[in-house]
């Protein structure tokens, strides 16, 4: 298929992970891809596997906690390719896991910063360039956590990824840009490049992510973890002109599990 022929897309955490496995299929279907990443050395790897396929792909560094960073990325595209037709935010995840209590509220604050601002940033910085062409789709990436345990400030940034979506959507349809939203489930992504935190991993966090894969293999009915491919084919199909009148929309891709 290329169903992305001519169409730059932007994504956000492409170094790996869902991310990676987003751009390495936009790519195959023509697309031509903004790595957007902090994790440089994997961006590279990630690019040139693009490259050596035959596809075409830049890198972007940039901090998506930031208004500045998304600005950054979105220029970068319109700089090297000139439009934007999908933008793809993905970047975000859980850093910590444990009973509300526990946290502290530093953690609290790095765990928003981390999961709302890159995706409410890269929305804002992209929607100028889509509303002048009169044409785009934002896929953004949420999370089934908001029906989980251990994880409420995570989970509270990432309910308000979906409603981001929501009521972008509503704002935006007129414009000619649909704004849709997939919730992974659990996800089987390896070993990070970059850990989420590298400060010290107390009993208290160790038994509240076990707590996590636990409920998540309960209810999960097909019993088993995700893999980043199977996140990337439903955000890629969103992103796609077969789904042109889907807008506004949150999609559980979580083997049945809704949390």
């Amino acid at each position: 298929m290329q169903r992305f022929k001519d169409k730059v897309v932007v994504v956000t955490g492409a170094a790996q992970g869902i991310g990676k496995a987003c751009a390495l299929r936009f790519a195959s279907e023509g697309g031509k891809v903004m790595i957007a990443d902090r994790a440089e050395e994997q961006a590279l790897q990630v690019q040139q596997q693009i490259r050596d396929e035959g596809g075409i792909a830049e890198i972007c560094m940039a901090d998506l906690e930031t208004s500045a960073g998304a600005k950054k990325v979105m220029q970068a595209t319109m700089d090297a390719f000139g439009r934007i037709d999908v933008s793809v935010h993905n970047v975000g995840g859980t850093i910590w896991a444990k009973p509300f209590w526990e946290y502290p509220d530093d953690q609290i604050e790095k765990e928003i910063n981390r999961s709302l601002w890159p995706t409410l940033w890269c929305c804002r910085a992209v929607i100028p360039y889509m509303m002048e062409q009169k044409f785009g789709a934002i896929v953004n990436v949420g999370s089934v956590a908001t029906r989980g345990i251990n994880r409420v400030p995570y989970s509270a940034a990432k309910g308000g990824v979906q409603a981001i979506t929501t009521c972008m959507a509503l704002e935006l349809a007129e414009h000619g840009v649909r704004v849709n939203c997939v919730n992974p489930g659990g996800i089987d992504q390896g070993e990070r490049a970059i850990p989420r935190h590298t400060g010290e991993t107390t009993e208290v966090d160790k038994a509240g992510m076990q707590g996590v894969i636990e409920q998540t293999i309960r209810d999960t009915p097909m019993k088993r973890y995700g893999t980043p491919e199977e996140e990337a084919a439903a955000i890629c199909f969103l992103a796609a002109d077969e789904a042109s009148y889907i807008t506004g929309e949150t999609i559980n891709v979580a083997g049945g599990g809704i949390g």
